[in-house]
Parts: C-alpha cells; structure tokens; sequence
C-alpha cells in the first residue's frame, strides 16, 4: 500500500490545481481573441502575443515541476534570503532597468521583459509568513511591531521610487493577513476609516469637511461625557467662536476668499481649550476627542497635498475620472469608456468567439492585459463573465479554506498572503474595467498576457499548494 504522505501526487489538492489550469487555459483563450489576427490565425503561431503566450504557459508548468519537487521546508528556511534577493531586484532595477509607461520597473532582456516586483510579491509573502510564526514574534512588542513595519514598507517605498504605484498599493492587502494573526481590531477598523476619509477628503469642499469634523467631536464629547461643567464651556464656547465667525465671513472683508483660514482657527482654538480644561480636570475623553480632532483635520489637508505632489498627473486625473469630478471621455477616461461598452454590449450571452468587435478593431487600448475582463464581457457576455467570477471566487475561498486546516502556522499565514494578493489583483483589475476602481496598472491573474505575471502568479499559488502537502509532516 503507497505511503499517502510521502506521495506528492495523492496529497496534492487537485481541486485547487483545476481551478488553476481552467483559469489558464481561458485566459490564453481570451488573449487569442482579444488581439486575434486573421493573417495569423493559428493559436500556436509564435509570432504573435497567443502564441508567446503558450510559451510563457509551459514554462510555467516546467515550474511547477520544480516548486512541487523541493522540500516544503526549503520555502521557510530561505525566506529571508528570498526576501533580500527580491529587494536587491528592486533596487537594481532603478538603476538598469527601462521604463515602460512612465514606470521604471523592468529589466529588459533582448526582446524579453521582466517585472520583478511581481516576484518580490511571493517573497513579501514568504518573508512575512516566517516572521509571523516566529515564536519571538508578539504584537505587544515594539521591536516587532517594527520589524514588520520595515518589513513591508521597504518593498512599497521602493516601488513607489520606480513610480508604479498600482503594484505598490497591492501590499496593502496583507492588512487581511494581519487581521487574521491577531492585529489590534480597533487599528484594523481604523485603518479601513482612514481610507474612507481620504476618499472623502478628494470628493468633499475642504472646509465642509473641516466643520464636520469639528462639530463631530464636539458633539461625540457631549455624548460621551457626563453633564457636568466641562461639557457645558465646551458646548457654549463651541457656539460663541461659530457665532463670532459667521460675524466675520458675512460682515467684514478679513476672511473674504479665506474661509479656511478662519475654520483652522477655530479648530485651533477648540483644541486648545479641550487640552487646557484636560490638564484643569483630568478629564481622559477631552484628551482624546482634543487629539481626535487635531489629528484628523491635519489628515484631511495632508491629502489635497500629496494628491497634488505625490501622484503622477495621469493619476490625478484617472482618480478624479473615477470619483466624477472630471469626465473626460475621450481622454482620461477613454479606456475605461470603452471598457463599459465593450463589456455592457455583451449582453446577457455574449456576441460569441472572435466576435467582439470593441475587441477586433482594436477600441480598447491595453485589451490583452489590463483590460482583458471586457474581452471576457463583450465575447462571454454575463454568463461568461459570471463563470470567471464564479472561478476565482472559488479558488479564493478554496485557499482560505486549505489555510484553515495548515498544521503549521507559516503555511496558514503564507496561504493567507495568497489570497490576499489574488483577491486584490481580482477585485482592483475587474473593478478598472467598469469603472469601479482608478486604472493603476495591475494585471488580472492567469488571464493578462505576460510571463512574469503568469509565473508569479504560478509560483506564489504552487508553493502553497506544496506545504499544504506536505501538511501532515509540517509541525510548527
């Protein structure tokens, strides 16, 4: 009788490599269809983008051969090493590598390219997979709450250098990873609000959003504290400096085209009373609506600012596409404009095959590999595109769930990773085709042309796939 746990073939889960290899196998069909030329129309001819497609397919099968034939326990043990490696990729490719729409994030080999941040994505993964599960680890420990910091800001900063900002906001998908290792709940809660102002902070009037702010904690004191003296100055100061401002905006020229200014004040002078009434009274919830206060109206402008200075102008102005405080259909927004239509003329079923003709002549820029969901949707229709969803969904959910019965906590947390990251790309490159998500530049997984993302892709899935093999040998 064969020894199941020694045997790769019986352990392996075959469910996950099927989902796997039916993702494949549609993406290779959708990139013939989307860039199908009549002049060349055998799908083997490699000469055209399919046909390098193929190739870039049966490497990856080659690798997986070897990710499954090593030891699960060489992923841990070298998981540092592979992180300082994918780290060095990045810093080296500043200096010699080429730039391709703007990004300075690819090494270029004859007519070969490769992204190497696509990579550093598996060895992020890995290398926070061993620090997570290393028993020295704690999150009531400052030096490794830093460790972590540096671990994955590190790889964002540098991608940010090579101003690829898509890939580098992929990262901040390992914050699903985190949670589910015990990260604080109320930081967890709190990071998801931030992103929520920050939208605000791009959509709303400024000095709306200020008063909003300034009321709420006002009001969010009052509440929370008991009717006594504090909460009493508070509210009726709050009213006088509301009052003494509508004098000074309707009735004199001081702050005619400066609203601002005047609003700062106030919440300057708000503040300041919570924080001198706290060290009177040593009242803890003055402090900390003080702090909330300050803190927050400092974010809101930190945003106008690194919108205007961080981002490039094409990303300004595919964000301000997106949150429709720009429409610019022929510009701008001209990719994801053509994206809906190609997808919304699909219908329920789909013209058929070859047939898309947003796709045929070439309407949709980039419709091999960011925007090839609207192949998927003008071709395949609701039911196609439902099927791709269905699919990865299912593989999604499939990893999370083989994650769960991990005997060791690295492949639990390295599991986790890879769904995280899949259900970003996922998630972020649909949600750019129907105009849902900024157009950062991030491919759809197994689908977009391209051998770095498909063997990135095809890598980061078959490790896990491995360890969790090897399962019932994996102790810690």
């Amino acid at each position: 009788m064969p020894n199941k746990r020694g045997n790769i073939l019986i352990n392996l889960d075959w469910i996950t490599i099927v989902l796997y290899l039916a993702l494949v196998f549609l993406g290779w069909l959708n990139i013939y269809s989307a860039v199908y030329d009549e002049n060349h129309s055998s799908i083997f001819d490699f000469t055209q983008r399919y046909g390098k497609q193929l190739v870039w397919i049966s490497a990856a099968i080659f690798l997986i051969f070897i990710v499954l034939i090593i030891d699960s326990k060489f992923y841990s043990a070298f998981a540092y090493p592979f992180y300082s490696v994918g780290i060095t990729l990045l810093i080296l490719v500043l200096f010699i590598g080429v730039e391709v729409n703007t990004s300075k994030s690819w090494f270029e080999i004859g007519s070969f390219r490769m992204q190497p941040v696509e990579f550093t994505k598996i060895t992020i993964c890995l290398a926070l997979a061993q620090l997570l599960s290393s028993i020295s680890f704690s999150w009531e420990k400052p030096k490794s709450v830093l460790t972590l910091i540096a671990l994955l800001g590190l790889p964002v900063l540098l991608i940010f250098i090579q101003n690829d900002t898509g890939s580098a906001l992929v990262f901040f998908s390992f914050v699903f990873v985190l949670y589910r290792e015990g990260f604080n709940k109320v930081l967890f809660i709190t990071s998801f609000a931030i992103i929520a102002l920050f939208i605000l902070a791009l959509v709303t009037n400024l000095e709306v959003l200020v008063i909003t702010v300034l009321i709420a904690s006002v009001l969010g004191y009052l509440l929370t504290s008991s009717r006594n003296m504090n909460s009493k100055i508070i509210f009726y100061s709050f009213l006088l400096y509301a009052s003494i401002s509508l004098v000074l905006l309707n009735y004199t020229d001081m702050f005619l085209g400066k609203e601002i200014i005047l609003i700062l004040i106030n919440v300057g002078v708000v503040a300041l009373q919570m924080f001198i009434m706290f060290f009177v009274n040593r009242n803890k919830v003055l402090m900390l609506f003080a702090i909330l206060l300050i803190s927050v109206s400092g974010f809101i402008f930190s945003v106008d600012y690194l919108f205007y200075n961080a981002l490039q102008t094409h990303q300004q102005n595919r964000i301000n596409e997106l949150l429709g405080k720009n429409t610019d259909p022929l510009g701008v927004g001209y990719n994801v404009n053509q994206s809906k239509i190609a997808i919304g003329s699909g219908g329920f079923t789909g013209k058929g095959f070859l047939q898309g003709t947003q796709t045929k002549y070439n309407f949709v820029p980039e419709q091999s590999t960011d925007f090839i969901f609207c192949t998927i949707g003008e071709e395949w229709g609701f039911i196609g595109t439902s099927i791709v969803l269905f699919l990865f969904a299912f593989l999604i959910v499939r990893i999370i769930l083989l994650a769960e019965r991990q005997r060791s906590k690295f492949s639990r947390i390295y599991g986790y990773g890879v769904a995280s990251i899949l259900f970003f790309h996922v998630a972020v490159n649909i949600g750019m085709t129907i105009g849902l998500a900024p157009v950062i530049g991030i491919p759809l997984p197994f689908f977009s042309y391209g051998g770095s993302s498909l063997w990135a892709f095809t890598i980061l899935l078959f490790i896990f796939i491995k360890l969790d093999s090897d399962r019932l040998q994996i102790f810690r």
